[in-house]
């Protein structure tokens, strides 16, 4: 049997961590602050400005919520963006997406500045993730899978890592990252040659496409770790499953995560963590 990976001792210990640094910067004159820019009412979005509010407040960070309505136009959402931008108060931005028809999401992302772009939404963000640069933070579903295999214990020095999705959300980040950390990594995607072959020699498989059961027991081998970033829902079974089979591939590998329950319930810290660092580089 697989040593499960849950995410919830990761954010916890996390949140934690964040306390002590939430007030060092209070004493220093500082509250982090997150402004969540959200157009519309959609139940996913909803649901995830109350898991990363929570989140927040476990920590000690203000929230500061910007709704908008679903039939706002650009002007309106640009104006709240420079506003943001603006305020010297807010150490960054959330903006919940996908936006709604016909709003330009490309140009709402691209104007938030980089300093207060806390989930990687912008090309500088991005640029400081491939270039390894302090600039803006990497995509916080990315930086969940490093945190998690940190927390575990797993040696990223030298590692045979392959990651499985090359998405600029999770696969291409996620892969600058662990290099980063000096490991070595294997991107592959739904067109890789052998994909099943290329998995079963890595010592950590990284699964990130999207697509329920991309990862069975013919891409899998006995000790090794398996991070599925995946939620799907799953018609047949009636729940949400990852990308990976679970039941076949769980008692074949040495660790998994699971879904839910897995890097999923990681990255509203890590966006908390961020949300500190930019307050942290904010005041210097």
């Amino acid at each position: 049997m697989a040593r499960l990976l849950r995410g919830a001792p990761v954010a916890e210990a996390l949140t934690g961590q964040l306390a002590a640094r939430v007030e060092g910067l209070r004493h220093r004159g500082a509250t982090p602050t997150l402004a969540i820019v959200r157009v519309g009412a959609r139940a996913a979005d909803l649901s995830y400005e109350r898991g990363a509010t929570k989140r927040c407040a476990a920590a000690g960070i203000a929230v500061r919520g910007l709704a908008l309505p679903a039939d706002c136009d650009q002007g309106e959402l640009m104006a709240v963006i420079e506003r943001v931008n603006a305020d010297d108060a807010i150490h960054g931005c959330l903006l919940l997406r996908p936006l709604p028809d016909p709003l330009d999401e490309s140009a709402a992302c691209a104007a938030l500045s980089p300093a207060k772009d806390v989930d990687c939404i912008t090309g500088e963000s991005l640029f400081g993730v491939f270039a390894n640069r302090p600039v803006g933070f990497p995509p916080c579903t990315a930086e969940a899978c490093v945190q998690l295999l940190d927390h575990y214990g797993h040696e990223l020095t030298g590692a045979s890592v392959v990651v499985v999705g090359r998405s600029l959300v999770v696969g291409r980040p996620v892969s600058m990252m662990l290099q980063a950390r000096d490991a070595t990594v294997t991107m592959c995607h739904a067109r890789t040659r052998d994909l099943a072959v290329v998995c079963r020699a890595a010592e950590i498989v990284v699964v990130a496409t999207g697509h329920p059961g991309t990862v069975g027991t013919d891409a899998v081998a006995p000790h090794q770790t398996i991070v599925d970033v995946g939620i799907n829902w799953d018609d047949g079974l009636g729940r949400l499953c990852g990308d990976v089979a679970f039941d076949e591939v769980e008692p074949i590998v040495g660790a998994i995560t699971p879904v839910p329950g897995g890097v999923g319930s990681i990255t509203t810290a890590v966006l908390a963590k961020h949300v500190v660092e930019a307050a942290e580089r904010a005041i210097g």
